[in-house]
C-alpha cells in the first residue's frame, strides 16, 4: 500500500524467509536512551497510566476481575513506588520476553483489544519512573507446568553500567511440586549475573524477597511495580500522593479555582477535574467495564461514570461515515448530544467525549469555537472504531476520515444547539 495512513497495517504475515541466515543481517541496535526519547510519546503523566490500565483490561478475555492501583514503599529508601496488578492469566515466560521487547504486540486488531502497537508497556512505564520490575504468575497450560518470571527494565542500571545496548534482565522459576526450581536459559553464570543485576539496582535486593512477591499474587496474574518516579522543575515528584489519599493527582497541574467549579457545578466535575485527578480520569477511561470487573485505585473502587448521567435533554442521532473505497468502511456511530445539566449558569463547558474500541481518546474535544456563547453546555459522546489513534491514544491521526468526523459533528453541535 503506498498511502500513508494505511501502510500501518502491515502484520508481517505471509513473510518469506530472505536467502542465508537473519543473523547475518545487521540489526537495529537501541541506546538505553531509546527508552527516553521513547516515552516522550507520552506528554501526560495519566495518559500513560491509561496504557497500564488498558492491558489489565484486556486481561478480563483471560478471567481478570481486577486492575488495583496503590502506592508502595521501596524497602531501600523509603520513596513512593507505583503498584498495578492484576489477576488476569498472567504472562508466560515467552510472553514477558515479547512484552520487554520493543514492537512485538501478539494482540489481533480485529479482537476489539485496546492495546496493539506492542509499545504501549515501555513508553507508559518509563514516562513514570526510571525503573520498573514485572512480577508475572502464569497457571498450567496444555500439560505445562506453572511459570513464575520476573522481568526488569531500569534505566539506573542501563546508565550506571554504561550499557550501549537495552538489556533487561529476566528470571524463570517452574513450580514442581509446590516448590520453585530454577528455569535456566543458558550457563549458570548467566542465571547468576541477572540475579545479581536484579537485586543491586531493584527494591527487592535478596531472592528471597523477590521470591516473595509471587506469593502476593493469588492464583495467577501479574504485578508492575514503577520505582524511582520522575520528579518536577523544583525536584518534588511530578505525581502527588499525599493531597487526597484516595486519589493520585498531577502536582503541577492542580487548579484551586477549577476544583471550586466541580464543587459549584457537579455536572461538569469531570471536565473540570480528569486533566489532573486519576480517580476522576479513570471513571470516564471506558464507556462500559465489564461486568464483573473493577478498577481500585488506593484500596478504593472507582466508580464508572456515565457522561451522559451529566446532561438532559438527549437526543440520539447516527452518522455514517463515507465508505473507503479500499477498505470498504462501512460502520456507523451513534451520537448521543445533551445539555450540561448546569448549562443554565452559563458556564463554559462543551465537547464531544470520542471513545475508541470501548477506550476514551479525546475528552471534551471542542469543535465549534463561537465567538459568543453559542454552543456552550453541549456534551456528546460517541464511540468511533473508524478513525484511528495515536500510539499515545490521547488523540486521533489527522485523516480525511478524522476530518469528515469533525465536521459532521460541528453540524450537529450548532442543529441541536
Amino acid at each position: 500500500c503506498r498511502q500513508f495512513w494505511k501502510a500501518g497495517d502491515y502484520d508481517g504475515s505471509g513473510a518469506q524467509t530472505m536467502p542465508g541466515s537473519n543473523s547475518s543481517m545487521d540489526h537495529v541496535r537501541m541506546h538505553p536512551k531509546f527508552l527516553h526519547s521513547n516515552a516522550t510519546s507520552h506528554k501526560w503523566a495519566l495518559g500513560a497510566i491509561a496504557e497500564l490500565l488498558d492491558n489489565a483490561l484486556d486481561e478480563a478475555q483471560n478471567g481478570a476481575t481486577f486492575v488495583n492501583i496503590n502506592v508502595l514503599k521501596n524497602p531501600v529508601d523509603g520513596s513512593p513506588m507505583l503498584l498495578f496488578e492484576d489477576n488476569g492469566g498472567g504472562m508466560t515466560q515467552e510472553r514477558l520476553r515479547e512484552c520487554m521487547s520493543f514492537g512485538y504486540s501478539a494482540k489481533d486488531k480485529a479482537a476489539n483489544m485496546i492495546g496493539q502497537y506492542g509499545n504501549g508497556f515501555k513508553t507508559s512505564t518509563m514516562r513514570l519512573g526510571a525503573d520498573v520490575i514485572v512480577f508475572s504468575k502464569s497457571n498450567a497450560k496444555r500439560g505445562g507446568r506453572p511459570t513464575r518470571s520476573v522481568g526488569f527494565l531500569s534505566y539506573s542500571f542501563l546508565r550506571d553500567t554504561m550499557q550501549q545496548d537495552i538489556i533487561v534482565p529476566t528470571l524463570d522459576y517452574e513450580e514442581h511440586g509446590g516448590e520453585l526450581k530454577e528455569v535456566q536459559r543458558g550457563t549458570h553464570q548467566d542465571w547468576k549475573y541477572r540475579m545479581d543485576a536484579i537485586t543491586k539496582w531493584s527494591p527487592y535486593q535478596s531472592e528471597e524477597s523477590i521470591r516473595s512477591q509471587f506469593k502476593k499474587i493469588k492464583g495467577q496474574g501479574t504485578r508492575i511495580i514503577i520505582y524511582n518516579l520522575w520528579e518536577d522543575e523544583q525536584q518534588r515528584l511530578e505525581l502527588d500522593f499525599e493531597s487526597d489519599p484516595q486519589d493520585i493527582q498531577i502536582r503541577g497541574g492542580r487548579d484551586d479555582s477549577q476544583r471550586d467549579m466541580a464543587e459549584k457545578y457537579p455536572s461538569a466535575k469531570h471536565f473540570f477535574l480528569y486533566q489532573n485527578s486519576l480517580r476522576i480520569y479513570a471513571s470516564i477511561l471506558y464507556l462500559h467495564l465489564p461486568k464483573n470487573f473493577k478498577i481500585t485505585l488506593r484500596n478504593q473502587e472507582i466508580k464508572h461514570h456515565n457522561i451522559l448521567s451529566d446532561v438532559m435533554h438527549i437526543e440520539e442521532l447516527v452518522y455514517k461515515p463515507q465508505k473507503d473505497g479500499q477498505n470498504g468502511v462501512n460502520m456507523s456511530a451513534k451520537v448521543h448530544l445533551g445539555f450540561l445539566k448546569d448549562a443554565r449558569e452559563h458556564i463554559d463547558v462543551q465537547g464531544f467525549n470520542v471513545y475508541h474500541k470501548n477506550r476514551l481518546i479525546k475528552p471534551f474535544w471542542r469543535i465549534w469555537n463561537s465567538s459568543s456563547s453559542q454552543g456552550r453546555g453541549v456534551i456528546g459522546v460517541l464511540e468511533a472504531n473508524f478513525v484511528e489513534p495515536a500510539h499515545d491514544k490521547q488523540g486521533f491521526e489527522r485523516t480525511p476520515v478524522l476530518q469528515r468526523l469533525e465536521h459532521r459533528l460541528q453540524l450537529m453541535q450548532k442543529k441541536f444547539w
